[in-house]
């Protein structure tokens, strides 16, 4: 792992060669930088909220949505500027959250604590959690998180993806019942009431999860235009929020004040917000054999945090975002250990790296100027097809058009357009003239404004938003169990557990049409036994893991399973699987083949070849190309289709024989 404080060392020498240049790229952007400000905000801030109310329910009122409001804030502003690596969001996630349920349960059964003590015993949790990643980012552990492959980021996905539902559908039914500490006999508990509370959440949550899920996808719209379709999918989830809290309030006022329940906290304010800012006070009240006990939960949550945050950080920052600048991941560990020790001195649940808010960042300062670029090449290129150039007359000239738009192309980048234009073979060997139309897109670079105001002007806005609580809390809770099946929802494609799991329940005489769209490279890679028998391994295990999180109090352990992970990936999966196979369905990076659509090429690409053709303006935005390149959880994709697989109609005849078959007869 190499000398200790070496790696943390290198990260601040690289990062603080570029931190005044983090300041000046925001400054020179001007206001353009607020679109991604307030749309990374909205991403960050609801699920905050609904944590800080799933939070409220499981500790009995002792930590609410202001709490989580808090750390979110506080934790953000932090890293913006002391942090390594300022693309990365920092929020309460959903682990957080269930460890500090265990806390709370353990707490609550154990007469020495009891819940008077529980945010001072998980300040103790916090001081030895932050001890433990302070100490793995100075003996550079983060080297170890490359032993983490997709197998374990993707069992812990769906993990969450889980709870998510699960919390969702304990919501709905908590909706019919009366809740915990209530007076059985109010009015608004009566069973007319009750079951009518219970078909509005119904409605509500329903409501929620479905117009949510259609604006997500609107730039795939067929109507509007690109300007309105693109502020509907990336403001268009709390824009539902807000239109289904307005509707809650559209009922007969006979109808009770508290139908349909709505959130609730304490203002920030008041004396049970106040207390947590004070609990440092209540930590030597906590029996010393409990204080050296809290290292067994601290274990569990540092090697959590590390996961999770340096996962979340990995995906902020993927290669083919092309960042210019040198990650920080031994330096934000550090950090982080010093942030989560603020948070449990200050009776707050602690923040970590978030996804997909971190690669949701990223993608939303990513600048590809595609449609500009493409006419400005393919006009170049073409003209010089056209006075009978040389090959490097034509690529000099698309050189020269790259850096004349200013996109500081880099030296890989000029590389791959010039090989693509000196050396476009076809697959017998003769020579294929470089036809600019079909083949620049994939040279057309990724740049992304790398900075900090993003994320501490957002992390500001988290802050200010503590003051609107009396606003927040008009929002009905049945809205938040939309917003959790929303987010499980939402969080499922690109998976390629849950893609392999839906392939299971293909039969054999359909499996054809999954060619027919873009499809994971290992479907055609892997045989289907083994794909079947890798998918009911990970399933199996994936039962386990959710088995561990029912345990009563020894759910807290939940997170042993995925480090057993590393020794099962490295010792036991290679015996059971060829290594070529293993490597296909363990992918560090999402490989996505295009595929063979059955007939005539598409309207759009005959429409898109036309438009350039003739000179049409048309916008083709970059925020919905990223779309189509980018999964749920904010992952790159890498499309598999080289020169060689590709004639006028994208794909060779062998390759269209190989999926559809009968048509070669």
């Amino acid at each position: 792992m190499g000398a200790p404080f070496k790696g943390i060392i290198q990260d601040v020498k690289g990062r603080a060669q570029c931190y005044k240049q983090d300041w000046i790229c925001a400054i020179c952007s001007g206001v353009s930088i607020l679109a991604p400000t307030f749309y990374i905000f909205f991403a960050s801030a609801l699920p905050v909220i609904a944590f800080g109310e799933q939070l409220s329910r499981d500790t009995d009122g002792s930590l609410s949505t202001v709490e989580t409001l808090a750390s979110t804030a506080i934790c953000g502003i932090i890293h913006s500027i002391f942090g390594g690596q300022p693309l990365l969001i920092l929020g309460v996630a959903e682990p957080t959250v269930i460890m500090y349920t265990y806390l709370y349960s353990f707490c609550k059964k154990t007469p020495q604590l009891g819940a008077k003590l529980f945010l001072a015993w998980a300040g103790w949790v916090c001081v030895w959690t932050a001890l433990m990643l302070i100490l793995l980012a100075i003996f550079n552990a983060c080297t170890v998180i490359t032993r983490f492959t997709r197998i374990a980021g993707e069992l812990f996905g769906m993990l969450i993806t889980v709870l998510f539902f699960q919390e969702a559908i304990k919501g709905l039914i908590g909706e019919f019942n009366t809740p915990k500490n209530e007076d059985p006999s109010s009015e608004e508990f009566q069973f007319q009431w009750l079951y009518t509370n219970g078909l509005l959440a119904i409605i509500f949550s329903f409501g929620v999860l479905f117009t949510a899920l259609k604006s997500r996808r609107a730039r795939s719209w067929r109507y509007g235009t690109g300007w309105l379709r693109g502020f509907v999918a990336e403001y268009g989830v709390p824009m539902m929020v807000v239109i289904w809290t307005a509707a809650s309030y559209i009922i007969p006022g006979k109808v009770p004040d508290g139908v349909p329940r709505r959130l609730v906290c304490p203002l920030p304010w008041e004396s049970e917000s106040l207390y947590h800012w004070t609990v440092v006070k209540d930590m030597g009240k906590v029996p010393v054999l409990y204080i050296f006990g809290a290292i067994i939960p601290a274990l569990m949550i540092a090697g959590l945090y590390f996961f999770d945050h340096s996962v979340a950080s990995q995906m902020a920052q993927q290669k083919e975002f092309n960042l210019q600048k040198p990650s920080a991941y031994h330096y934000d560990v550090f950090l982080l250990g010093i942030m989560t020790l603020i948070c449990g001195i200050l009776g707050l649940p602690p923040s970590n790296g978030v996804l997909p808010q971190s690669p949701m960042h990223t993608k939303s300062l990513a600048v590809l100027r595609r449609r500009l670029i493409r006419k400005r090449v393919v006009k170049s290129a073409k003209e010089c097809i056209k006075q009978q150039r040389t090959s490097s007359e034509l690529y000099g000239k698309m050189q020269a058009v790259f850096i004349e738009m200013d996109t500081a192309p880099t030296v890989k980048e000029l590389e791959n357009l010039k090989e693509a234009v000196m050396k476009s073979d076809s697959k017998d060997g003769a020579k294929e003239n470089f036809d600019p139309e079909k083949h620049i897109d994939e040279y057309l670079p990724v740049r992304v404004n790398e900075q900090r105001m993003t994320n501490l002007l957002q992390s500001l806005l988290v802050g200010v938003s503590m003051l609107g609580i009396s606003v927040i809390k008009k929002i009905p809770t049945s809205v938040l169990w939309g917003y959790f099946a929303y987010m499980a929802i939402d969080s499922l494609p690109g998976n390629q557990f849950w893609e392999r799991i839906l392939l299971l329940f293909i039969t054999p005489s359909r499996r054809y049409k999954i060619l027919e769209g873009s499809h994971a490279s290992f479907v055609e890679k892997v045989p289907f036994k083994t794909i079947a028998a890798f998918t009911a391994l990970q399933l199996a295990y994936f039962l386990l893991c959710f088995g561990v999180t029912w345990i009563p109090i020894g759910g807290i352990l939940f997170p042993v399973p995925f480090f057993l992970l590393i020794i099962i990936r490295e010792r036991l999966l290679p015996k059971l699987f060829k290594p070529s196979y293993l490597q296909e369905l363990d992918a560090s990076e999402y490989e996505e083949i295009l595929g063979a659509p059955h007939g005539a090429p598409s309207l759009r690409d005959k429409e898109q070849r036309d438009s350039d053709t003739d000179g049409s303006s048309e916008d083709y935005y970059d925020a919905e190309i990223l779309d189509e390149m980018t999964t749920s959880r904010g992952e790159l994709k890498l499309r598999n289709v080289s020169f060689n697989e590709r004639n006028s109609n994208s794909f060779s005849e062998d390759r269209h024989c190989q999926v559809y078959p009968e048509d070669s007869v």
